[in-house]
């Protein structure tokens, strides 16, 4: 199959035979390192935040009514006493062993409904909720959230909620004869919450600011705190550590932060990437970035089977000798162990150049993994190499 080139990062999948590496020194070596310690610019807003700038996660517990037979079955017992608590609050009083016993609830869910509240939101602004099913609903197409209160994690109520849903699936027929196309039992309502409490920062207080690396080194915390002490022409940023900058606010710009923020954040600063590797074992994806490099390596990875089988054979008597039939097992083993295959890489390779070799054998995505990993145990992984 071909490989997929994502900017420096891409995902080998493969399928196929073991493999064997031979990774010996060459030429290549100096151009690979040439390219490992190649420095790239980027913005300071890509790379750090705002420490006390950030989202703020909602969640709230409703009902979905409105739904055409597919809602929650009537053994789902607190889906019927939200209904009644409504109701009751609606002015509509129900015995509870009616409630119990007689009360239907095949139209409503009960759902978990769950947002991101946004920095610098205020009362009125509109954002995104996620409603999911929280009983045996088979599905919520069609369905419409009844107003639900939005909590956060100090129990303050910052949003609510209400509005038809978007759901991106189907489900139709009965349990026997039934059809399901993705995820009918979660639905989105766009710009279904309201903001009603103010969770905003004021930034005319501050009298100094922190900004946290989205991944901690201490080259790049170092080079951020240069860049913006050079255009600032002060000493006003200092490294605290290895993801933390705090940023002094000059006295003749107390009050215009935002503007100072802007300043900064679109600034350049030069990072080395981090050279990584992440293996997800379950599921045989191997992510590797482009400057991982390899050291000089031989690796002998085959593969060997056992196959053990059983046949059952009747042996029958002869005519008038008394006996009887029987069933006799017979048990065949076979052994097959693939023949490895040999790869030559020059020392400094690229894994662009292993997984193209690699994919020219046919090795397969969980050979990949215990590949690396033992190229990583033999301490000629030049990555860090992550298992997920």
């Amino acid at each position: 199959m071909g490989r997929i080139n994502l900017r420096g990062w891409f995902a080998v999948a493969l399928w196929g035979l073991a493999a064997t590496i031979l990774l010996v020194p060459g030429a290549g070596a100096q151009n690979a390192d040439h390219a490992q310690n190649a420095d790239h610019k980027v913005l300071i807003r890509d790379v750090a935040s705002v420490e006390g700038i950030r989202n703020n996660s909602l969640i709230g517990y409703g009902l979905v009514v409105g739904l055409k037979g597919t809602g929650d079955k009537q053994q789902t017992y607190f889906t019927i006493q939200t209904l009644a608590s409504i109701l009751q609050r609606m002015g509509v009083e129900i015995p509870p062993t009616v409630v119990q016993s007689t009360v239907q609830v095949k139209n409503v869910a009960a759902v978990f409904v769950t947002a991101s509240l946004p920095p610098f939101s205020r009362p009125g602004m509109p954002v995104d909720v996620i409603v999911s099913s929280a009983g045996d609903a088979r599905s919520l197409e069609g369905g419409l959230l009844l107003l639900t209160p939005l909590y956060a994690a100090d129990g303050q109520v910052y949003a609510a909620a209400q509005g038809p849903l978007v759901v991106g699936g189907y489900a139709v027929g009965t349990s026997a004869n039934s059809k399901s196309v993705n995820h009918p039992t979660v639905g989105r309502i766009p710009n279904g919450g309201l903001i009603e409490r103010d969770s905003s920062l004021d930034l005319r207080k501050l009298q100094h600011l922190s900004l946290l690396l989205n991944e901690a080194s201490f080259t790049t915390v170092e080079e951020v705190a240069a860049v913006i002490n050079h255009e600032l022409a002060a000493p006003t940023a200092t490294v605290i550590d290895s993801r933390r900058v705090e940023i002094e606010t000059p006295a003749s710009k107390v009050g215009d932060v935002p503007a100072l923020l802007a300043r900064i954040e679109n600034l350049e600063v030069r990072v080395r990437r981090k050279a990584k590797v992440v293996v997800n074992e379950r599921t045989g994806t191997v992510v590797l970035g482009q400057d991982v490099r390899l050291g000089a390596v031989s690796i002998l990875h085959g593969s060997f089977s056992i196959e053990v089988v059983t046949t059952y054979a009747a042996s029958q008597p002869h005519a008038l000798a008394g006996g009887e039939t029987l069933l006799l097992p017979e048990t065949k083993v076979k052994t097959a162990e693939t023949p490895a295959r040999n790869v030559e890489l020059n020392e400094g390779a690229s894994v662009e150049e292993l997984v193209t070799r690699l994919q020219a054998i046919g090795a397969t995505a969980r050979d990949v993994v215990s590949i690396l990993q033992a190229i990583k145990a033999a301490g000629a992984l030049e990555a860090e190499l992550e298992v997920i």
